[in-house]
């Protein structure tokens, strides 16, 4: 409900079901920065291999696309926080498992095995996390709500990447897993305390299709809105030029700067400053300038971004340079969601957050296997120019789809008739 005239807006913070929720997934986003670090550490240090990284990279996520598949489809049926609970749980045992395995020395074959089950219930859970931001806030504080919840994930990936690369450095990346590991139980724990908002918009709808049904009205949903369909075919390329970005810059930091494992933890905690100016500031930003104007800018800043860390040749420069890429991935990815989350009826929003995910995520184990073996073989600096230049020119189509002219309002309106018909 929005207030009405006179009516006092509760802080987001005096909210305790929101503090409550938000207070462990923050903790739970902790241990995650130190397995960001962890994981290609413990491919590196085993191999010494990009390529390694890449692919593993590659295979987890495809992973991630499956279960996006068929995660949108469970979200809408089933209770969600139950399923984040699972998704945690399973998360918790199987991440266990690398730091008693490692005990006998590197074990690289495990990570090929638990890494991929781990990003699969990771979909669901962030499949039934967006879902469910629906069902704690009102509709007028979801980008609010986002914002609070990104910058504060951002704030603790600062601190978690540091406090990583000290763990590893001193105790080995398996110790900074186990971590990540024992952060799953605070969130389930956290997760325990709180119950959700009755789902009333036809929440037992998804019970009268199939599987296979239930995913196409999702992906229909997606096609038919002519701004989510721009944003689904530009973000899966965005996705395939960006997502092995992070081993790239591992690599760079780590072989071409001749930095050591606490070296890269300071330049992945440094950076995620940037991740938290962006989730600040894409509420005014968006209300000021509209969903377009900041969505397409953001891909822009992040384009450029990649084309500097390339040409950098010292680690303060590539650290700010990352900080500020990772600043317009924050402003358009929490834009994006946003906007999804406003303009999709309850009972069809795990279905379309999954096939928008599936869809765009879909090219991204290619492009991390393919520019993480480019590095290898062509160097950071040929795969950071085309990688940036590609963000650019993406950038650049969207303004030419519908994107350039929404904004929040005009995007909520024309969105409607488009739930009601479904």
């Amino acid at each position: 409900m929005i207030p009405g005239p006179g009516t006092a807006r509760r802080s987001l913070w005096r909210d305790r079901t929101f503090s409550t929720y938000w207070l462990a997934q923050s903790l739970s986003a902790a241990g995650d920065a130190f397995a960001y670090l962890a994981v290609p550490l413990l491919i590196l240090h085993a191999t010494g291999s990009v390529a390694q990284m890449g692919l593993l990279t590659a295979v987890a996520g495809a992973a991630s696309v499956g279960a996006g598949v068929f995660g949108g489809v469970l979200v809408d049926r089933y209770d969600r926080r139950t399923l984040m609970i699972a998704a945690d749980v399973t998360r918790l045992v199987l991440y266990s498992l690398i730091p008693l395995a490692w005990l006998a020395g590197p074990q690289v074959w495990l990570l090929f095995v638990v890494l991929p089950i781990c990003e699969a219930a990771g979909m669901i859970f962030q499949i039934a996390a967006v879902a469910a931001v629906r069902n704690l806030v009102d509709r007028d504080r979801i980008t609010e709500a986002n914002g609070r919840l990104q910058a504060t994930y951002a704030a603790t990936a600062v601190v978690g990447p540091l406090l990583a690369g000290v763990v590893s450095a001193r105790f080995g990346p398996s110790a900074a897993v186990a971590v990540n590991a024992a952060s799953f139980a605070v969130s389930a724990v956290g997760l325990g305390l709180i119950r959700f908002r009755s789902r009333v918009e036809g929440a037992d709808a998804a019970r009268r299709e199939g599987p296979v049904a239930e995913f196409l009205a999702g992906a229909r949903f997606l096609w038919r809105e002519p701004v989510l369909r721009a944003l689904t075919v530009l973000l899966s390329v965005f996705i395939f030029l960006t997502y092995g970005f992070t081993d790239v810059l591992v690599y760079h930091v780590k072989h071409g700067l001749g930095g050591s494992d606490g070296t890269v933890g300071t330049v992945l905690g440094l950076a995620a400053l940037g991740t938290v100016a962006g989730a600040l500031l894409v509420a005014p930003l968006r209300r000021r300038r509209g969903f377009g104007v900041a969505w397409i800018g953001a891909l822009l800043v992040s384009g450029l971004a990649i084309v500097g860390v390339g040409l950098a040749g010292t680690v303060p420069v590539v650290t700010a340079l990352t900080a500020v890429y990772l600043c317009g991935v924050s402003v358009g990815g929490i834009s994006s969601m946003s906007l999804r989350q406003e303009i999709t009826p309850d009972h069809l929003l795990g279905r379309v957050t999954s096939a928008f995910w599936s869809t765009h995520y879909s090219l991204g184990p290619a492009g991390a296997a393919l520019l993480t073996w480019a590095a290898g073989h062509f160097g950071v600096l040929a795969v950071t120019l085309v990688t940036g230049t590609g963000c650019v020119l993406i950038a650049v189509a969207g303004l030419f789809t519908p994107i350039r002219r929404a904004g929040a309002p005009q995007a909520v309106a024309h969105a409607e008739p488009a739930a009601v018909a479904t």
